[in-house]
């Protein structure tokens, strides 16, 4: 078998498309034997690994390119399948709340996650309902760990996470679910899957589409508890019960949806997010992130 190298820049059970090409078998039964390193050393990026040869294929979003071409470069990667079209983070409580509207968290504490693109992506959802982002006290606890340790320690009125820790925290009777990002900002390129050209026009990139197309049908349509129970190595310290849940409503969201192709209008639509929050200064051409996917 060859060696297939995979690693993401998020560790979370919304990248299930991919990590199911490795715990559902998919990359196995194509001759691949898949190594799943985890997230990217903070020391390095995504694309410069994948520049040097050192992993195959890793988990980013269109938005890892837009800072090259910000700065008249060449990206050194692109992105020819889609992972997800709808964000994946959620608004946790201290409490229940079924009556919970967007305008609550004005003048809360509020511990936002402050990667790029995730805190981005929660301005433009809060502007989208109708709240000044400004108007909340957004707290920057750290890292996703530290965020987590932080809220469970009694910091913040509400909690911004990508599942399942947000689930784990419902479960730990610590935190409640009250609104999910991703219905707030609609469709959009939140993650891809990048490489190198070199990559997507060589065999193994055919071996891998053909997986991946296999393990989008098989997160969208088996059971959650069967997907849960196939990805429980991935996942320790999450209740194999959290984990269904939180599948269940990502296959729910619509996030997965069984195109591989990274679409046009979900790419335009992250365009409008970044430019919401002045990451980039122009809409930046889709024929120079985005590639067709392998023919598989």
């Amino acid at each position: 078998m060859t060696q297939f190298r995979i690693m993401v820049n998020r560790h979370s059970a919304f990248y299930s498309p991919l990590i199911g090409t490795v715990a559902g078998g998919f990359l196995a039964e194509e001759g691949l034997d898949p190594h799943y390193g985890g997230e990217v050393p903070p020391a390095t990026n995504s694309p410069a690994m994948l520049a040097a040869g050192e992993i195959e294929i890793c988990q980013g979003a269109v938005s890892a390119s837009w800072a090259y071409l910000e700065r008249g470069e060449t990206p050194p990667i692109v992105h020819f399948a889609q992972i997800n079209e709808r964000d994946g983070f959620f608004v946790a409580a201290r409490e229940p709340d079924p009556n919970f509207t967007w305008d609550n968290l004005s003048g809360a504490d509020v511990l936002a996650d402050h990667g790029g693109q995730p805190l981005a992506m929660f301005k433009y959802g809060v502007h989208r309902m109708g709240v000044d982002y400004g108007s909340l006290n957004a707290i920057d606890a750290g890292s996703t760990a530290e965020i987590d340790a932080a809220f469970r320690s009694g910091t913040g009125q509400y909690v911004h996470q990508q599942g399942p820790a947000p689930q784990q925290l419902e479960a730990d009777g610590v935190g409640h679910v009250v609104a999910s990002v991703g219905e707030a900002v609609g469709p959009v390129a939140f993650s891809s899957i990048q490489g190198t050209r070199e990559f997507v026009a060589s065999d193994q990139a055919n071996a891998f589409i053909r997986a991946y197309r296999k393990s989008r049908q098989w997160v969208n349509n088996a059971p959650p508890e069967e997907i849960a129970d196939k990805e429980a190595s991935f996942f320790p310290g999450i209740d194999s019960g959290v984990l269904a849940d939180t599948i269940r409503f990502y296959q729910g969201l619509g996030c997965w949806n069984p195109a591989v192709e990274i679409s046009k209008a979900s790419y335009e639509a992250a365009l409008d997010v970044f430019l919401h929050s002045n990451l980039i200064t122009k809409r930046h051409a889709y024929e120079d992130v985005v590639v067709a996917p392998p023919a598989g």
